[in-house]
């Protein structure tokens, strides 16, 4: 009999256990060791609390929370508008997820400074870009996904995940020097306080607009671009 109880006793520590190591590894949730490591979740898979409307604060948008991920739907045209961190980040490793409609377009935005004379996060900040294969921009290397949108394309190759499947993705800056990953391939590699940025963005649409790139640190903007398009498992860590 006692051996009997041992043993469901033993059962019953077991399903625990296992229990409690897989608390806090689901999506949107942080597990004990990144908490111990300093990450921060930016999206909690409910709720838009920490996110807003580029220079129009809490209004609604195209944006929304759907199945655990924040979605930007597709076709809400009327609702234009990338979405925007409430806090700025100087120096960071920033993870996240995303999936994309077929010929969707979209990105992430770093160093975004938010300002009313300013038209939109792309003014300002350089992006990661998002491109699903399918869309025609593909062809110009400069614009594929994991790349530096229009300035750089990316130094590897990154296998890409098929239209709605998750990818995943990395962002990390220490005082302006950065790098993106997809995939876990390094995709871009630059330094905002270098000649050769200063250089690349002159010879750009991008010296039209005075600010742009300019900043090491800002806001985190994902991009409103009409496509259907989510993010999930966003997380950073300050440096």
């Amino acid at each position: 009999m006692k051996m009997k109880q041992s043993a469901i006793v033993l059962a019953a520590l077991t399903v625990l256990t296992v229990s409690c190591g897989r608390q806090g590894t689901g999506d949107n949730e942080l597990t004990s060791a990144e908490k111990n490591e300093g990450w921060e979740l930016l999206f909690d898979g409910k709720t838009m609390h920490g996110w807003h409307v580029y220079n129009m604060g809490n209004v609604p948008s195209a944006w929304s929370v759907k199945d655990g991920a924040l979605v930007c739907t597709q076709g809400a045209a009327k609702d234009v508008g990338d979405l925007v961190t409430d806090k700025e980040y100087k120096n960071y490793e920033l993870l996240f997820e995303w999936k994309i409609s077929k010929e969707g377009n979209s990105g992430v935005f770093i160093n975004v400074a938010e300002r009313p004379d300013l038209p939109a996060a792309w003014a300002t900040g350089p992006e990661y870009q998002i491109l699903e294969t399918s869309h025609h921009d593909n062809e110009n290397p400069k614009k594929r996904s994991g790349g530096l949108f229009a300035l750089f394309a990316p130094v590897n190759a990154a296998p890409m995940k098929p239209q709605e499947e998750w990818n995943q993705a990395k962002i990390r800056q220490v005082d302006g020097k950065f790098e993106f990953y997809l995939n876990g391939q390094l995709t871009a590699q630059q330094d905002l306080n270098s000649r050769q940025w200063k250089d690349t963005v002159a010879a750009t649409h991008f010296k039209n607009y005075a600010d742009f790139g300019k900043y090491t640190a800002g806001h985190i903007a994902l991009q409103d671009w009409n496509k259907g398009v989510s993010f999930k498992n966003i997380k950073i860590k300050q440096l």
